[in-house]
């Protein structure tokens, strides 16, 4: 059954990984998708163009609300509106307390919280008009419980929470929904490079750095990025039309609240 016909979803951060199964998810069920990614995103769009379905590669910088002023402009120009947007563009930072840098905490901060309030405010415009539609907010199991060296990381992913449940609050009325998703360890080449450089600073290898994380994850593998697509798609879905400002672990079992 595809759910997203004659719906326009949008995805940032979907060139790879996690972004580009959420895009390919809602391709496969019907939907136009416009591929967001500051790196070029050709790929990750033909693959959704290969399921028969309508796709834009747009390469937008989300920290800049010019750029994703731009990337809605050429969205609304192509299929009239915006249904669902799903912000995943987001980077990892693990540099301790004392050696943060303040430009440092302000680049991971503008991409992994402030982008999410910038493509907010200029998606939900034809949401409101229309009286439908959908937020979908990628966090971390990071915003709810905490890692040595991650400060920035943390708190930006825990500010995403605040960040949903106040869309949730304003725009529930309007029938427009707003939720979180939490992973915990999906198999990406950004946590396969994150797992190498934890295991380079503990002098260990990255198959005993797996196998660690691996055994603290109840039901014994990690996550793959079509687990976090398939959930994606649910919250999008009139399934969920009465789940609003919640905050939904993907994990295994490794956060329980």
């Amino acid at each position: 059954m595809k759910r997203f016909v004659d719906k326009v979803a949008v995805v940032t951060g979907a060139a790879q990984g996690i972004g580009a199964a959420i895009a390919l998810r809602f391709a496969q069920e019907g939907a136009s998708v416009a591929v967001l990614d500051r790196q070029d995103p050709t790929l990750s769009m033909q693959a959704c163009q290969e399921t028969g379905g309508s796709a834009l590669g747009l390469v937008v910088d989300v920290a800049d609300k010019r750029s994703i002023q731009a990337a809605v402009a050429q969205i609304l120009e192509a299929w009239g509106t915006i249904h669902i947007w799903v912000n995943n563009a987001g980077i990892f930072d693990n540099t301790p307390l004392t050696e943060l840098s303040e430009a440092r905490w302000d680049q991971v901060s503008d991409i992994n919280y402030k982008s999410m309030f910038l493509c907010a405010q200029l998606a939900a415009p034809p949401m409101l008009a229309q009286g439908w539609g959908r937020f979908i907010n990628i966090s971390s199991m990071a915003g709810k419980v905490a890692f040595p060296n991650e400060v920035t990381y943390c708190s930006t992913k825990s500010a995403v929470l605040g960040l949903t449940r106040a869309l949730a609050m304003e725009l529930g009325p309007h029938g427009i929904t707003a939720n979180a998703i939490c992973p915990g360890p999906i198999y990406t080449d950004m946590l396969k490079a994150t797992h190498q450089s934890l295991a380079d600073q503990h002098n260990t290898t990255l198959e005993a750095w797996d196998a660690q994380i691996l055994a603290t994850i109840p039901v014994g593998r990690f996550g793959r990025p079509g687990d976090i697509a398939g959930l994606a798609a649910f919250l999008a879905s009139d399934d969920a039309s009465f789940i609003n400002a919640q905050a939904i672990n993907i994990d295994g079992g490794m956060v329980f609240y």
